[in-house]
């Protein structure tokens, strides 16, 4: 594909932009799963009930004082409060710390947490000094959660949306049962990475382990290291222009473009064999298999 300037891009529709990017739209009940969110749209940003939350308003939290569940209730009492900024201290590895929080909020964890940090979120920017265990942003909708050291296993479990970020290495099964957004590995990942995948986008700057993308019924996976071996109706595809576009403007972002850029990305998408897998004759199953 030639390359495209910003102007063009601006001109294609949203299903030309989602054919250059290998991508696909599907009708159920009238209606397409591609959907692009429209200038002048904020009213679709926030929940009606959310919290009316000052960035510049900024408050300290000591888990020390707290369990889970006291930590994660002082959270929205102080964003009921406005308090827009709060610094969450000395997590020591506790679970399920900042999840279900449903409104724009600026927290930030100095340490590590344990499992299950910050799922079921939808609009926060979280920024997580340390490290994370199991399933980190799982059914993440909306917002940004990153992490500055490294991260377990079923990173992104069946997100939907936003931004999740690791700047280091994670375990297994990232992104697992993906349904949208995107992830970002600035190290390694490990078998069975995008398991499932049925939309999004993942990128991982390093290598990544067995099977990668195996039983994926849609989206994307870029590799900039070596690849162990590709799952179950998991296929290379060509590098457009596009992708490296939108790979270089995405890494750009929180600082992980490699050195020698972004070209030698390996682009991975589903064969979709296993669409109509059900459809299909015993031996036909075996030859996919």
């Amino acid at each position: 594909m030639a390359s495209l300037s910003e102007a063009a891009l601006k001109e294609m529709t949203q299903e030309e932009r989602a054919a250059a990017l290998g991508m696909t739209t599907e009708q159920l009940t009238g209606r397409s799963l591609y959907i692009e969110f429209e200038e002048g749209e904020e009213e679709r940003y926030t929940y009606p009930w959310a919290p009316d939350v000052d960035f510049n308003k900024r408050t300290e939290i000591n888990a020390d004082d707290y369990d889970t569940t006291g930590v994660n209730n002082r959270i929205r009492d102080l964003m009921a409060e406005g308090y827009g900024t709060i610094v969450i201290q000395n997590p020591r590895g506790k679970h399920s710390i900042g999840v279900g929080i449903l409104s724009r909020l600026n927290l930030i964890i100095e340490g590590s947490t344990g499992y299950f940090a910050n799922g079921l979120i939808d609009g926060p920017n979280v920024r997580i000094n340390g490290r994370v265990g199991w399933s980190c942003g799982e059914n993440m909708m909306s917002g940004t959660v990153l992490i500055e050291k490294n991260a377990g296993s079923t990173f992104g479990a069946a997100i939907r949306g936003g931004d999740l970020v690791c700047r280091g290495s994670v375990g297994s099964r990232t992104g697992i049962d993906m349904k949208g957004g995107t992830i970002i590995v600035g190290g390694d990942t490990g078998a069975l990475s995008g398991f499932m995948m049925q939309r999004g986008r993942m990128v991982v700057c390093g290598n990544a382990g067995k099977n990668l993308g195996d039983s994926m019924y849609d989206g994307i996976l870029y590799i900039g290291g070596e690849i162990q071996s590709l799952g179950v109706d998991a296929v290379e595809a060509g590098l457009t222009d596009l992708d490296q576009a939108w790979l270089t403007r995405k890494l750009t972002q929180y600082g992980l473009v490699p050195d020698r850029g972004v070209a030698h990305f390996t682009k991975v998408v589903a064969g979709k064999q296993l669409w109509n897998y059900d459809n299909l004759e015993p031996h036909e199953k075996k030859l996919i298999l």
